[in-house]
């Protein structure tokens, strides 16, 4: 693909035109940074598996009519499945992140390599330790999670080069890795969460803004949360989480259900795995 490419993205919510993934060929648990990771450590991650199942979610991707970008895979990165963390796209400019995690330090150079080959705007975030986890995009609204791998400053300093957004910072507990995997948006009116982990005053402001579909202990460590929205009230869910889908579907939306259990042993499921780079506001 050569030309420019153009970055649109102005919420989770909005019909999903492309997005960048990176197949799991090297996939391994090496630190464990997260909860999930502590718990699959002995058991390890089945590549094979992992890498077929990766496939089938691109396939209904691509179904679904969405230009699916493949960053290649290096040996160096055990964890560039999640291409979410080393990039966002807010507005019309794709960010480039810097990662917190050694492990994961150098993975943004690939998205980069793409940006520039396709000659999409993007901002180098130097500097500022943010990940793409942290962030959530509706209107003119940014929600950023303080995190272990977003500090309040780089949030400070997104709130500068953003000056028409309400940039909200969301602090949580330490047990989870992202905020999206304790608080996700899906539609103007609704947002899925997991009680507990968000600060008081926070969830109050969250909780007058969005319907909030509670997510269960066990369905959150299945990543329940963690869904992917591709416009139009569908949904990419996990069958494993039976209540999540259903309340969805009781509100009227279509989840496709993937199974991707081998890839969130790692901590990380749809909104995890994808970066968005165009979503349509029609």
């Amino acid at each position: 693909m050569s030309g420019q490419i153009k970055a649109a993205c102005f919420s989770e919510y909005d019909k999903l035109e492309q997005v960048v993934v990176c197949e799991p060929k090297y996939m391994t648990i090496v630190d464990t940074i997260n909860e999930t990771q502590k718990y699959y450590e002995k058991e390890g991650i089945n590549i094979d598996a992992a890498l077929k199942q990766h496939k089938h979610f691109v396939s209904a991707l691509k179904e679904q009519g969405i230009n699916v970008v493949l960053l290649p895979p290096l040996e160096k990165y055990p964890e560039q499945v999640f291409t979410r963390d080393i990039g966002f796209t807010l507005g019309e400019k794709v960010y480039v992140a810097e990662m917190a995690a050694d492990i994961r330090q150098g993975e943004e150079n690939v998205l980069k390599q793409w940006l520039e080959a396709n000659q999409v705007p993007f901002y180098n975030l130097t500097g500022d330790l943010i990940e793409g986890g942290d962030v959530l995009i509706d209107g003119k609204t940014i929600y950023a999670g303080v995190s272990s791998r977003t500090h309040e400053e780089a949030i400070e300093h997104l709130r500068s080069l953003m000056p028409d957004y309400d940039v909200v910072s969301i602090p949580f507990t330490d047990t989870y890795l992202h905020l999206d995997c304790v608080f996700n948006i899906i539609s103007p009116e609704e947002a899925l969460i997991f009680p507990g982990e968000i600060h008081g005053e926070k969830v109050k402001m969250l909780e007058s803004r969005y319907d909030l579909i509670k997510v269960s202990e066990e369905e959150q460590f299945t990543l329940g949360t963690n869904v992917l929205s591709i416009g139009n009230k569908k949904i990419f869910s996990l069958p494993i989480n039976k209540n999540v889908n259903k309340e969805l579907r009781s509100r009227g939306y279509e989840v496709i259900e993937v199974d991707i259990t081998e890839i969130i042993k790692s901590g990380g499921a749809f909104r995890c795995c994808t970066m968005p780079v165009r979503r349509s506001k029609g």
